[in-house]
């Protein structure tokens, strides 16, 4: 026997429930109110932004500001659901441009703590104080600005606060949603007060140099040396920010913050046009470290999609990622010796002015040249197993060092990775610069040149050609899900260009007809589900692309001069300057670095000379 639920009328919710289910959506724990306040504190111009916490925020959320400050009449008005000042109409909706919109979020507070509202306009002769409980309006003393005091977080949700972390846990969320408005507003000055203690605290830094200043202050000095610049431009939209070296990469994705017209943002667009980009120089599970700004026009972008305003949905998703990707490459592409021998320059020029290092002169023999090492590689040469390995073979001999050149106009001195002195242990080139002593790893450097080479020669020539395929002589079938198997049917056409040849081979079954040859040994399946995984997430042209430069780099790999090779001096100083002149050839096909700089400040402190 059941019992039937007695059918309850269709009406109206409440507005004090209304807005604890808002309340549900928009606050998790301390660090929502907070980002909620700050969002409303720079929509209004402050230049100064103060946080006090208590209880790492669940006994007090206060953010001060200096900004406009709301008039005594619309005070009642601002916790009301839904009441904001930024938006009038659905257009308005369309094109955000604030950083808050919705209307919502203090009354979703009010509804679940204590709230107080302390505001006072330019021109007001006092301040004025709204008990958000009761409603009650009276005077205050403060400047000009606004006051939100949030007390007793989740006071009338008893149960909602048993989910909360340690004091310490949600002080640290707090600080972290200011670490993210703070990269992204250099011009305001923010402060965070805990307890009584002053615990952070940026100072404003307006202009366009401030920004680096910026990202200095929170992300700590390193981060400006261990990163490059990105600035790029499509069209109307702007991709700038910093892009972190493959070598200070991180075991954890947690310095990598996207920002969209201002507004910090999780968007799987942004993070795989990144990713995508350090492909080629971080392999394994390291993750990259960038702050990234995207300007797009408004109308181009949607933010009212998730009740956080930390999702977003662009118009032309594949313009932003194109452009997220081709900024990030672009940065990471040119060798960074140069910069760094500019750098250094410019230090030593400001340390002591006048001042310019030089190298002793070249020995009478001494024969600098740039050889025009031929790379006998064409696409067509991979089309079965044997003729692959015959290009492996030619590439490994492609090491041939041409007639010497005329010596170069420009002095060794000149030259960012310096003048070839010695090999060691027949695996590194020592090489001497005007900032001291450079280190070489000559196999992972020639393996880039070389795959840096392939790469070009293939998007040359081999125009529309596929990958070399090898049929299986007994199929491998398995199990696949619907996502599988609706990918495969509607990418045949690419799986082919990958040499994957994937059929049905019953209602629920798909199976492995054909590998590419250079991975014939490898696992069918496993291999077929990886391509599908990535077709069904990302564009087909990212898969092919992506498939491509792992053959290749499997090639350079074997084609590169190996270890224990002895090079003359003339083959070393060839080779320091192809690196010089060659794309991403800082660091190897598997993402090691291809060179170190020992300088002579260090190398002093190693014999401890100067003490």
């Amino acid at each position: 026997m059941t019992l039937s639920t007695p059918r309850r009328p269709i009406r109206e919710l409440p507005d004090e429930l209304i807005s604890q289910i808002a309340a549900g959506e928009v606050v998790e724990r301390p660090a929502s109110v907070v980002r909620e306040l700050l969002d409303n504190a720079l929509d209004a111009g402050a230049t100064q932004v103060t946080l006090r916490l208590a209880a790492g925020g669940v006994r007090l959320i206060a953010v001060e500001d200096d900004g406009a400050g709301i008039a005594p009449g619309e005070m009642a008005t601002a916790l009301r659901r839904h009441a904001t000042s930024k938006i009038a109409s659905l257009r308005d909706l369309e094109a955000v441009g604030t950083m808050g919109f919705r209307g919502e979020a203090l009354a979703a507070i009010n509804s679940i703590a204590e709230l107080s509202l302390f505001s006072r306009t330019d021109g007001q002769p006092a301040a004025h104080l709204l008990n958000g409980r009761t409603g009650e309006l009276g005077p205050a003393a403060r400047a000009v600005g606004t006051t939100v005091e949030v007390k007793e977080l989740f006071f009338s949700v008893p149960a909602r606060r048993k989910f909360l972390k340690t004091d310490a846990t949600e002080l640290a969320h707090c600080i972290e949603a200011v670490r993210r408005h703070a990269l992204a507003r250099p011009d305001v000055a923010f402060a965070i007060w805990h307890d009584g203690r002053l615990i952070e605290q940026w100072r404003r830094q307006p202009g366009e140099a401030g920004r680096d200043q910026r990202l200095a202050d929170v992300l700590g000095e390193d981060f400006l040396t261990e990163s490059v610049a990105v600035d790029h431009h499509a069209g109307a939209l702007r991709v700038s920010g910093r892009a972190g070296l493959p070598d200070h990469a991180r075991s954890r994705a947690d310095q990598q913050f996207a920002y969209v017209n201002g507004r910090f943002v999780r968007d799987k667009v942004i993070t795989h046009a990144a990713r995508g980009a350090y492909e080629d120089v971080l392999h394994g599970q390291r993750q990259p470290v960038y702050v990234l700004y995207v300007d797009i026009d408004p109308a181009r972008v949607d933010v009212n999609v998730h009740p956080t305003k930390i999702e977003v949905r662009f118009r032309d998703s594949r313009e932003v990622h194109q452009a997220v990707r081709h900024a990030v490459e672009n940065a990471l592409a040119a060798p960074r010796a140069a910069l760094l021998a500019r750098q250094a320059d410019a230090a030593a020029e400001a340390a002591a002015p006048g001042w310019r290092g030089a190298l002793p002169a070249p020995a009478p023999d001494f024969k600098p040249f740039q050889p025009q090492a031929r790379i006998p590689f064409a696409p067509q040469a991979i089309d079965s197993v044997a003729s692959h390995r015959h290009a492996v073979a030619e590439l490994q001999a492609l090491w041939q060092p041409a007639a010497p050149a005329p010596p170069a106009a420009e002095p060794p001195a000149d030259w960012p990775l310096g003048r070839a002195l010695a090999q060691l242990h027949g695996i590194y080139i020592l090489a001497e610069n005007r900032q001291g002593l450079v280190i070489v790893d000559m196999h992972a450097a020639h393996e880039r040149i070389v795959y840096e080479r392939l790469k070009a020669q293939w998007d040359g020539n081999a125009k529309g050609q596929g990958v070399a395929s090898q049929p299986l002589l007994i199929p491998a079938p398995f199990a696949a899900t619907p996502q599988e198997a609706a990918t495969a049917e509607a990418c045949a056409g690419v799986l082919a260009a990958l040499g994957l040849e994937v059929t049905p081979f019953s209602p629920r079954t798909l199976a492995v007809r054909a590998v590419p040859a250079a991975l014939a040994d490898g696992d069918p399946v496993e291999l077929a589900r990886g391509v599908l995984a990535e077709l069904a997430q990302h564009e087909a042209s990212t898969v092919v692309q992506r498939a491509r430069h792992e053959l290749l780099a499997t090639m350079a790999c074997h084609g590169a001069v190996r270890a224990n090779r002895r090079l003359t001096g003339e083959e070393m100083n060839a080779l320091l300057r192809q690196m010089e002149a060659t794309e991403r050839s800082d660091q190897c096909n598997h993402g090691r670095p291809t060179w170190r700089q020992l300088t002579v400040r260090e190398l002093d402190a190693l014999f401890l000379r100067g003490r």
